[in-house]
């Protein structure tokens, strides 16, 4: 009883031990799949092309035996088509043995050509349908490959648009406005560096301006002092001169 309930056991473990194995073997396949859908339709395209080929053996064998049974019953009408012409001729010339051997040769003929054309009309129906499934089959193969052609594109259409997102995503915002700060401050630097020169300029014109000036002044009022003391002594001779005795 031991044995058994170990038994029982082992082969329970061994089956979960299975189910988890076969399970994880079809995830990773179903990853494989998802990852490289190529792969998976030009397996499918492959499989599809190989049955194809073989369908059209399989035909080809059909075909063969319905040229075959064809002929057969050709060649057979012919036949019973020389009988029924020369069996009157032998009746006419009284050749009975003749005559005989005709008429069983007909009667062997008519039920053979009946069974052949019976068989004729059914591997002309299989040769039709087998043609059809082979087109059908064929239809199946383009509209696969079409299928795949569009979905490969739609998953590289998909795939780069992801691309675009998470390069969109990626970008720094902050980085950009930072930089973009820089080069604003940079300009009103220069643009401020320019004001302080031409400011720096402006205030060098205005100081020799005004040396100018003052020396202007200076020289007015230096022509003024010398004007009054020209005055000055021309009224000091003047008056020194009223002070003369008068000759007579």
């Amino acid at each position: 009883m031991a044995e058994t309930n170990g038994e029982g056991w082992w082969s329970r473990t061994w089956a979960r031990l299975t189910s988890l194995f076969q399970g994880s073997a079809t995830a990773r396949v179903d990853r494989m799949e998802r990852n490289n859908p190529e792969a998976v339709y030009a397996a499918a395209i492959d499989e599809r092309i190989q049955k194809h080929a073989e369908l059209k053996k399989a035909v080809s064998g059909i075909v063969y035996l319905r040229n075959k049974v064809s002929d057969e019953l050709a060649a057979k009408e012919k036949e019973l088509r020389e009988i029924v012409a020369a069996l009157p001729m032998a009746v006419q010339a009284g050749n009975d043995d003749d005559a005989l051997a005709l008429l069983q040769r007909k009667n062997e003929l008519e039920p053979e050509l009946a069974n052949l054309r019976e068989d004729l009309a059914k591997v002309t129906a299989q040769a039709e349908d087998s043609r059809k499934a082979i087109e059908a089959f064929r239809a199946d193969i383009e509209k696969l490959k079409r299928e795949r052609d569009e979905t490969l594109a739609r998953k590289a259409t998909a795939e780069a648009r992801i691309k675009l997102q998470e390069s969109l995503d990626g970008l720094s915002t902050d980085a950009d406005l930072r930089a973009l700060e820089n080069v604003r401050e940079h300009v009103g630097k220069l643009e401020a560096q320019a004001d302080v020169g031409a400011e720096l300029k402006s205030g060098s014109l205005d100081a020799r301006l005004k040396t100018v000036r003052e020396r202007a002044s200076d020289a007015t009022a230096r022509a003024q002092l010398e004007e009054l003391k020209r005055q000055a002594q021309a009224q000091t001779a003047v008056s020194a001169g009223g002070d003369l005795p008068k000759t007579l």
